[in-house]
């Protein structure tokens, strides 16, 4: 069986951080490709000696744990050291080698568990480490179409159309229920079910058991349920601590695990003065849509495009493209939502440089009324007033960019003079 290799996007960054720091650490969620992309980047360097070990295995983890001096002679640099989670006091020998040496590129390092990690590596390495994040399959990899951070352009977008096959629904609810793992389109005959089963006992077993917020697996797994039931709606702990049978601190806690470990995340809410009775909650997104219908228990693509979840999937989908679009090209996504206490909501707000564009997300093809949120943002717009300017209330002025509306037409259209619609397979 011929196993496929998907070239990511990620890669023209993580080359700039090697020429820049002596360590590049690569985080995300198990499975996402870490690894299999270093080893690639690796085998075209000039020298062709990088050394590679990975500290899932229990004799290199006890000699790396025992004598971290001794094994960072067995395996001297340049070297990639997978799994550096397990043995965190690598950290402050890795320091003393950069210290020493100063040269770029001499570590790399993986993690896929980075709630412990990143402590120790903002204590140890500061300075002399370039930290990236990666996750799942973009649907432009998948494409084979590597582009820029997703932008509300519409020369850019066209540009995009012409270059990028149609999808229909049909064939979008498949990629929304396969997901974004690269073992599911590497190699086909992979099951599906059988491999989602053994992702999350493999999280479970690997990167979960360990830690102190966590005493009872079983109610975890049962708590990843409730939040995939929940994804594209605002957080409130409350409920999620009734549903899963625990305390509202607790589900805190494993919220947080889960965003930390690459599997969800969370849109904070776009907040200007100029605005009032905002919600303040966060809105939470599983960033894998496949393992999220898994845990959700939806059979296939056609009965879950029929679902009541077909428009919270949709949503999920695409807010989880813009923003591997940005964790792709080395960027901090700069998204955020919109919702007031009158139940006026916008889904995405890119929010760059002064200016802000509204994005609306509906699964038709050419929804009527989308963009009529739009106009609460206006406020943000005007001068701030005198007397808010000397009594340090004012808000910032901000300007209100081209808005868009992501569904499924066949092409990307005016909706009016300041906003499109935007095929979803595109982004």
């Amino acid at each position: 069986m011929r196993i496929l290799f998907y070239e990511r996007t990620i890669e023209k960054t993580l080359r700039s951080i090697s020429a820049s720091f002596p360590v590049l650490l690569l985080t995300g969620p198990r499975q996402v490709g870490k690894t299999t992309l270093l080893n690639k980047m690796a085998e075209s360097e000039p020298s062709g000696n990088r050394k590679a070990v990975s500290l899932d295995s229990p004799t290199v983890r006890a000699l790396a744990r025992n004598d971290p001096g001794l094994f960072l002679q067995r395996y001297s640099p340049p070297v990639l050291i997978d799994e550096i989670q397990y043995v965190p006091e690598l950290f402050d020998y890795i320091k003393v080698y950069a210290d020493a040496n100063k040269i770029c590129g001499d570590f790399w390092l993986t993690g896929s568990q980075t709630f412990h990690m990143m402590k120790r590596v903002t204590e140890s390495l500061a300075g002399r480490v370039g930290v990236a994040r990666m996750l799942g399959l973009s649907n432009g990899e998948i494409l084979g179409k590597h582009f820029p951070a997703f932008a509300v352009e519409p020369p850019e977008l066209i540009r995009r159309v012409n270059e990028i096959p149609a999808m229909d629904l049909r064939a979008l609810f498949a990629r929304i229920f396969k997901g974004s793992m690269p073992r599911l389109y590497e190699n086909a005959s992979v099951d599906r079910g059988e491999y989602f089963e053994s992702y999350l006992e493999t999280y479970i077993s690997r990167d979960i058991k360990d830690l102190s917020q966590v005493g009872d697996e079983l109610s975890f797994l049962n708590f990843i349920g409730i939040v995939a039931a929940r994804t594209a709606t605002n957080v409130n702990y409350g409920v999620l601590a009734n549903e899963a049978g625990i305390s509202a601190r607790t589900a805190k806690q494993w919220l947080s695990i889960l965003v930390s470990s690459g599997l969800a995340a969370l849109i904070p809410p776009f907040s200007n003065n100029a605005l009032k009775r905002v919600i303040k909650s966060p809105r939470m997104y599983f960033l894998d849509t496949g393992l999220c219908s898994y845990v959700t228990r939806w059979s296939s693509p056609e009965v879950l495009e029929r679902g009541a979840m077909d428009g919270a999937f949709f949503e999920t989908w695409v807010v989880s493209e813009i923003y591997k679009s940005y964790i792709n090209n080395g960027k901090r996504p700069p998204l955020y939502f919109y919702r007031d206490e009158d139940r006026k909501k916008i889904d995405i707000i890119i929010s760059m440089n002064g200016t802000v564009n509204p994005v609306e997300i509906k699964k038709g093809a050419a929804p009527k009324d989308a963009v009529k949120n739009f106009s609460v943002l206006k406020p943000i717009e005007k001068e701030p007033r005198e007397e808010d300017v000397f009594s340090g209330t004012a808000h910032l002025k901000t300007n209100i960019g081209t808005g868009a509306v992501i569904c499924m037409p066949p092409d990307i259209m005016p909706i009016d003079s300041k906003n499109w619609y935007i095929p979803a397979w595109i982004i």
